[in-house]
């Protein structure tokens, strides 16, 4: 008899090159053993076969394909919304090339077991808000080539397993929150090239600890004083960059000329320190609105204590002159 290869989850680690696409396939792969066993098993291949038909023993969506018990392909079908009977045990989701406009808030409330999302090339135009908040185990998202505008503080709330997130040639992304990858400790991998970012907040990617591969090629950045300080982490963190500063311009804000970021350095944007900024200007105002009352208030009150000294000196004038008489 062949022996069923076995597969304990803590003992795999990811290569080098960071091959999350075959990491995550291989968790979904894998149907958990009864409570107690402590351990995954694969399928055979003639076993999964069998499986084309069904996921996890439920009907597999309408001109979807189910290869193996957790894995539900709807590919390519020109779908404009999500298919329905959606296997709840799905672990691998494959909605790409299709049409697709939203995803439901609570659409993955019920799909907790989810690893893998491939939703590129749809017609996304926004993430709701609360989306991921109970994706605690998905490991993969791809929401590249949609038409999505922000990623919002907070968009992949409760993602906390994420190690890679595909969010590049959106054509119409052009901000994204200093808090929108808050609480993604494991990611590893973050694709935001060929968008329409024009600035990016340090803070956004600063605050990922796992962080091993950025990509932000293709972006029409703007070389003002609001990106110098992304340069200058960039330049401390090139080597997360896949191709260092290739591919990577901005424009001159005063004529617009497009430059190389290899072509600078830290001492090009050596004139912000002497810029002042919206809080540094709204700082100076309310400094001069509040030396300006206190001054105020200091004249009047000069002014009522002589005013009250000349009628006390008048008053006492007064008394001792009837006093002479």
């Amino acid at each position: 008899m062949t022996e069923v290869p076995k597969y304990f989850l803590g003992e795999e680690k990811a290569s080098s090159s960071l091959d999350l696409e075959v990491l995550a396939s291989h968790v979904v792969r894998r149907t958990e053993a009864l409570p107690g066993q402590g351990l995954f098993k694969e399928l055979p291949e003639t076993q999964q076969m069998s499986w084309s038909w069904k996921a996890g023993g439920e009907p597999c969506p309408a001109n979807c394909l189910c290869p193996d018990p957790h894995t539900v392909d709807c590919s390519s079908l020109g779908l404009t919304s999500l298919p329905d009977s959606i296997p709840l045990d799905v672990r691998r989701l494959l909605l790409a090339d299709n049409l697709i406009e939203r995803i439901p808030a609570d659409f993955l409330v019920l799909y907790s077991d989810l690893v893998y999302l491939d939703l590129r090339n749809n017609s996304l135009s926004a993430i709701e808000l609360g989306t991921f908040v109970t994706s605690s185990r998905l490991v993969f998202l791809d929401l590249g080539c949609n038409n999505l505008t922000e990623i919002p503080a907070g968009t992949f709330g409760g993602s906390h397993s994420l190690i890679k997130l595909r969010l590049g040639s959106n054509p119409y992304l052009s901000m994204v929150s200093k808090d929108a990858f808050s609480g993604l400790t494991a990611l590893r991998e973050l694709e935001l090239e060929r968008n329409a970012l024009y600035g990016l907040q340090v803070a956004a990617v600063s605050q990922l600890p796992s962080l091993r591969v950025l990509r932000l090629e293709g972006n029409p950045w703007v070389c003002n004083c609001n990106f110098s300080n992304l340069f200058t982490w960039l330049t401390k963190n090139s080597d997360k960059l896949p191709s260092g500063f290739d591919g990577m311009e901005c424009s001159l804000p005063l004529d617009g000329r497009r430059v190389a970021l290899n072509q600078l350095s830290e001492d090009s944007f050596r004139g912000c320190q002497l810029t002042l900024t919206l809080t540094d200007y709204l700082i100076i105002i309310f400094s001069g609105i509040s030396v300006s009352v206190a001054a105020i208030l200091t004249s009047f009150f000069l002014a009522s204590t002589v005013h009250c000294f000349q009628r006390w000196s008048k008053a006492n004038k007064t008394d001792e002159e009837d006093g002479d008489d």
